[in-house]
């Protein structure tokens, strides 16, 4: 994701920050991508039973120097460091990376032993060279460790990093200033606004809703089905059937959220305490149900789960990824 920050002014960090004003938006940047990797590390890889497509998952978030503004550099450099092109923004505690010592702002100059490729010297924002270097790491076999050469300052040394297995999914702060979260069958994106008004719980039950449209493999049936997106999905069939996948993210996000360590019931008060109060985007709708029928359909679902379920609980509902939508 390219990196702008006109929206994200509005999430900078607190005012008790002790950082200049050049520079608070990106530090307020670095604590919602964090904030929003470990809670996707806990939720990709507790709930990796249930999804078919997998990926190695490191714990760590790497960003490139050409995602960012040229006009920003010196505050994006004072933030980030950047030692190297290619860097660890964040390191996730008790992941993979964390164990073997990669630090927040290490650059990263190879992957096992071959070099990630330079930004081109357009000086164009882009997130190429970012995704080049992901797409590497994707590449990993779970288990099988990765060899990270690193630079810390002016020291360059090497991290083996052991992958563990997740769903696939990747996780993005999306810069609006609109509530709302999204899945496109890959990647999840999450409004920074969000992060303002909920607590990580409550951001969990977002993420888990958004993660289980990706495991239910909704944007692919939907597109099988034939359905129209923009205006004409506020209509007819189109609506009843992103309604229903709706329904169907709501019960499976429970599960995700219990089988992540989180209490499922904190979905039932989301939408209780939390739902009804937030205007447009993906709560108020007619392509989506209210938040009293959401809370209840979730609660009726939880009710259902043997006594004895283990975790991870892979529910039911999850045959429905195969079943058209009709």
């Amino acid at each position: 994701m390219i990196r702008f920050l006109t929206a994200l002014a509005l999430v900078a960090a607190s005012p008790a920050t002790a950082v200049s004003p050049d520079t608070a938006p990106y530090e307020g940047l670095r604590e919602l991508d964090t904030r929003l990797a470990r809670i996707a590390y806990r939720l990709v890889t507790a709930n990796v039973a249930l999804c078919r497509e997998q990926q190695p998952v490191l714990g760590l978030t790497l960003h490139a120097i050409d995602q960012y503004p040229a006009a920003d550099a010196t505050a994006v450099r004072q933030v980030f460091g950047f030692p190297a092109p290619v860097a660890v923004e964040l390191v996730v505690p008790g992941g993979p990376a964390a164990a073997a010592g990669v630090r927040a702002d290490d650059g990263v100059t190879a992957i096992d032993g071959v070099a990630l490729p330079v930004p081109a010297p357009s000086g164009d924002v882009t997130a190429a060279t970012r995704d080049a270097a992901q797409a590497r790491l994707a590449a990993v076999a779970p288990g099988t460790p990765v060899a990270l050469s690193l630079r810390r300052g002016s020291i360059a040394q090497v991290a083996s990093v052991r992958p563990v297995a997740g769903c696939r999914a990747e996780f993005e702060v999306l810069a609006t200033t609109k509530l709302g979260a999204s899945s496109d069958g890959r990647v999840v994106q999450v409004g920074a606004p969000l992060f303002l008004r909920f607590d990580d719980e409550q951001i969990a039950v977002v993420v888990a809703h958004e993660l289980a449209h990706t495991i239910l493999r909704h944007r692919i049936r939907l597109e099988a089905a034939g359905v129209k997106w923009g205006l004409l999905a506020q209509f007819g069939r189109n609506a009843r059937l992103f309604r229903e996948t709706e329904t169907e993210a709501d019960v499976l996000g429970a599960f995700l959220l219990r089988n992540a360590g989180w209490d499922a019931q904190a979905a039932v008060r989301f939408w209780r305490t939390q739902g009804a109060k937030i205007d447009g985007g993906m709560f108020h709708s007619r392509t989506h149900p209210s938040a009293k029928d959401r809370a209840a359909t979730i609660e009726r679902a939880l009710a259902a789960m043997p006594a004895a379920a283990p975790i991870p609980y892979a529910p039911a509902i999850l045959a429905q990824r195969d079943a058209p939508l009709q």
